[in-house]
């Protein structure tokens, strides 16, 4: 299994030294920014050249190597062509093996959704300029625990960085410290531009958990307003969270930022507008990340309450209906986060080995 964490990068260098780096920053997820739309719309092209060009039934074509197939297009592999061109345009402006990993992720995505292309189902993937540079395992280097900073450390396209982990309150310290005992192993992740901070989408993969589970076990859950979730197994049955908890919390946060917003007008002025919005900004994401800690929090107790019980297999039952209910239902769409709950239990599930069906 891969895992993903969201680690906040400081550049570990003197600040005389921090701008030059900041500046190759930028220019990688400019040029990844510019490449990935490049790529994106040369395989487009590709794969509908025959549409294009209104070519005659007599003529025949592969999108391959001419050297491996003699109707063969290309002069190399299909693979190769967008590296190649992207390679030759951005010389010297970016490693290589920056736009290699971008090169084989889009090309993978685009072959997920070739089928909706060519029906028309939906359109082609549009890259704008803060996309992520990739960042491969080959470019993380000298990765180590400084005591004296009390930070990891490592170099990232030879750049010095550190890690920020704050008030840590999840596993991302224990993340690094299994990676440094080479516990688990690092994988293609990536490196985010935001708001003047570095951020790294660190992918690590590991080993499934293994517990006592035994298959025969059936551990049964549903989602409803009452209650986020009741779960039942071995006669056991257990309700999680509360409909005051959860929906009656979020309720209160967005009237919260309603009068808020209605109050901004008769603010004292001066400075402008980030002034006059500054009590805006500090519940800025409040709800979204309320509800974010909750989901996980219940998703949590319910997987451990099936390893509790050895429950081999979970099922959620009647979810295709409920989530039916909810599409027709405005205020229950809007505050009850059913598809959020629903991928946040499928995750730990399969982290836990527990087989997850879903009715």
């Amino acid at each position: 299994m891969t895992l993903t964490r969201k680690i906040q990068l400081l550049i570990d260098l003197p600040a005389a030294e921090r701008n030059a780096m900041w500046e190759k920053l930028y220019r990688y997820q400019n040029r990844c920014f510019r490449a990935a739309n490049f790529i994106v719309s040369h395989l487009y092209v590709q794969e509908m050249i025959k549409d294009f060009f209104y070519f005659t039934e007599e003529i025949q074509y592969k999108l391959a190597d001419v050297k491996k197939d003699e109707m063969g297009l290309f002069n190399r592999s299909k693979t190769n062509t967008t590296a190649r061109m992207v390679f030759d345009r951005f010389r010297g402006e970016i490693p290589t093996d920056i736009l290699g990993s971008l090169n084989n992720t889009i090309q993978s995505n685009f072959s997920k959704d070739r089928a909706d292309y060519w029906q028309g189902s939906k359109s082609l993937r549009n890259f704008k300029k803060d996309l992520p540079i990739p960042l491969p395992v080959k470019c993380v280097t000298k990765m180590r625990y400084d005591p004296e900073k009390k930070a990891f450390c490592f170099n990232m396209f030879a750049i010095p960085v550190k890690t920020y982990l704050g008030k840590d309150f999840s596993d991302k310290r224990l993340i690094m410290e299994r990676l440094l005992r080479k516990e688990i192993k690092l994988c293609t992740s990536q490196v985010q531009l935001k708001a003047g901070k570095i951020y790294w989408l660190a992918v690590f993969e590991f080993e499934k958990e293994k517990h006592l589970l035994k298959p025969e076990i059936i551990a049964e859950a549903s989602l409803s307003l009452e209650h986020p979730i009741v779960a039942k197994a071995n006669n056991v049955r257990i309700n999680i969270g509360s409909k005051e908890e959860f929906l009656y919390r979020r309720l209160a946060i967005q009237a919260g930022q309603k009068r808020i917003q209605a109050g901004i007008a008769f603010a004292r002025s001066g400075h402008g507008a980030k002034r006059k919005q500054k009590a805006l900004y500090k519940t800025e994401n409040l709800e979204s990340r309320y509800v974010s800690h909750r989901l996980h929090l219940y998703s949590r107790k319910l997987i451990d309450f099936c390893i509790q019980q050895q429950a081999g297999t979970l099922i959620l039952k009647n979810q295709e209906d409920k989530i039916g209910i909810a599409k027709e239902q405005e205020f229950v769409l809007r505050n009850w986060s059913y598809y959020d709950l629903q991928t946040k239990i499928k995750y730990k599930a399969e982290k836990a080995g527990i087989e997850l069906i879903i009715g």
